[in-house]
């Protein structure tokens, strides 16, 4: 079989950060990768769904929600994937930092988290979202376009 994009990435020298991970026409895969792969402590099932429920929200509810295809968590808990249509990179990483930061200052209830809204409702944990997000925001603060590539 074909080896998949992200499987061809060294994951022994992958840091923290945002990477384009691929692009399919108009449509770019960007990695969002909080944690070094392989190092544990990894992010827990609850805070990536509750960062999973703040991101989706916060950025399907921005000034690019027409642009928005997906977010969601990578099976190894280091990060997310989150695809884009017709963004430039500038566009793209901005609006990843922008959303971020919304995230991180969230307050109140979680976005869908109620029994009628999500499949897994009582899976959640906000404090530690907001930790990992908060982090992540310090992370990305001098961010900028050529950091997108995997080195």
């Amino acid at each position: 079989m074909k080896r998949i994009a992200s499987f061809t990435i060294n994951h022994n020298t992958l840091n923290p950060g945002v990477y384009v991970s691929r692009i399919d026409g108009d449509i770019t895969t960007y990695d969002m990768r909080f944690i070094k792969p392989n190092t544990p402590p990894y992010l827990p099932n609850p805070v990536m769904h509750t960062i999973e429920h703040l991101f989706a929200t916060y950025a399907r509810n921005s000034e690019f929600a027409e642009n928005v295809i997906y977010f969601g968590p990578m099976g190894c808990r280091t990060g997310f994937y989150f695809l884009v249509r017709e963004l430039s990179e500038e566009q793209a990483l901005g609006l990843i930092k922008e959303t971020i930061k919304k995230c991180a200052r969230h307050s109140g209830e979680i976005p869908g988290a109620a029994k009628i809204e999500c499949g897994n409702y009582k899976e959640h944990d906000l404090d530690g979202a907001l930790n990992a997000l908060k982090k992540y925001d310090d992370l990305l603060t001098d961010y900028t376009v050529e950091d997108l590539k995997y080195k």
